[in-house]
């Protein structure tokens, strides 16, 4: 199963960010809106990525909830009718929630940095360092760590979960 290093923090505006993230990156920024379902899964998370109504994603992913760079093991099956199976989902395992975002996404090599600005939470930074099947996790970590002083993110920032877990302590 596909493996990488994921961090996510707090951040005060994607707007601030963008300029540095730009200055080292390879490619970007894309612009892209995500709709993601989140549906009831012992094992792990699960998710459907709605992209526009033609494209989608099926994501399952197991990571541990920790401040910091963390190991995230995931699956992607792509989707072209996201509505007809998030309504399938919807009726087999039950919707525990749903995370609007608009995300500008750039590349540094292998890593992804996503900045994003989450309805209903604010604004994140959150970096995806892809890892080789063999590579030490240690690799990644290191490149996270590098990456975010490069952006001048502060280790006080980070956060732990997912963004459905922020919305869901929201609500009374």
């Amino acid at each position: 199963m596909p493996r990488n290093i994921e961090i996510k923090a707090r951040i005060a505006g994607v707007d601030d960010l963008i300029p540095r993230a730009a200055a080292i990156a390879d490619k970007g920024p894309v612009a892209i809106a995500q709709d993601d379902t989140f549906f009831r899964c012992e094992s792990g998370r699960f998710k459907l990525r709605t992209l526009s109504p033609s494209a989608g994603q099926l994501i399952f992913y197991r990571r541990p909830d920790q401040q910091g760079p963390k190991e995230s093991y995931y699956h992607i099956t792509p989707t072209n009718e996201p509505d007809k199976l998030r309504e399938t989902l919807t009726l087999a395992c039950g919707q525990i929630g749903r995370v609007r975002k608009q995300r500008t996404l750039f590349l540094v090599g292998r890593t992804r940095i996503h900045l994003d600005r989450v309805e209903g939470l604010g604004h994140f930074l959150e970096l995806e360092v892809v890892l080789e099947d063999d590579e030490p996790l240690e690799v990644g970590m290191q490149e996270a760590h590098d990456i975010m002083a490069r952006l001048g993110i502060e280790h006080s920032r980070l956060i732990e979960g997912a963004y459905l877990d922020l919305l869901l302590q929201r609500q009374p």
